[in-house]
């Protein structure tokens, strides 16, 4: 074998290595992907609402709202916060809809001027909503701006509910309507 011979078999057999290398070292990565168990289950657990709408309302003194939900809806997140910085008390529910969209219910109790345009900052009204609920003021996210794209606020009294969330109108409007039920009473 000639000295030129040997050197392309030797430069042959690095690029053969090489590519066999590749080889084996995605089929190990393929194996490990599969072989490898994951837990596809959600991880946020849903929590009980209406008991930490009752202990809220006992540790307030306040009609804190627990809303019936529609099918196939459940809560994955509370929240009481009776001294903000702010002083307007709040009472906070996260709710989780079959098709991962969202609503998130705030109640607040003596809202004042500031807190309902600190709420609706980055919002313009929306003029576009054909459904009901009157009593509601609905807000859609401003051109260009960052936050929730629907807002809904209902004022009562000082007090106030807001809905944000990433849900359908008619899902806003089935849940305003649970809370309009349950404020009636």
């Amino acid at each position: 074998m000639s000295e030129d011979s040997a050197a392309k078999h030797r430069a042959k057999q690095t690029l053969r290595n090489l590519v066999l290398s590749l080889i084996a070292c995605l089929g190990l990565v393929l194996a490990i992907v599969l072989i490898v168990p994951r837990d596809d289950s959600n991880r946020i657990q849903p929590v009980d609402y209406k008991a930490a709408a009752a202990a809220a309302s006992s540790a307030s003194g306040q009609q804190i709202l627990a809303p019936e939900l529609p099918q196939g809806w459940w809560a994955n997140r509370t929240n009481w916060v009776a001294n903000p910085t702010d002083n307007v008390a709040y009472w906070k529910v996260g709710f989780v809809g079959p098709k991962n969209q969202w609503i998130g219910m705030t109640q607040a109790f003596d809202t004042n001027p500031t807190w309902i345009a600190l709420l609706s900052k980055n919002h313009v009204p929306n003029t576009e909503s054909k459904i009901g609920y009157e009593s509601w003021a609905k807000w859609a996210l401003a051109e260009g701006s960052e936050g929730e794209k629907t807002l809904w606020i209902l004022e009562l009294d000082g007090n106030a509910v807001a809905l944000t969330g990433s849900a359908t109108e008619a899902e806003f409007g089935a849940l305003a309507a649970t809370i309009e039920t349950e404020l009636s009473r």
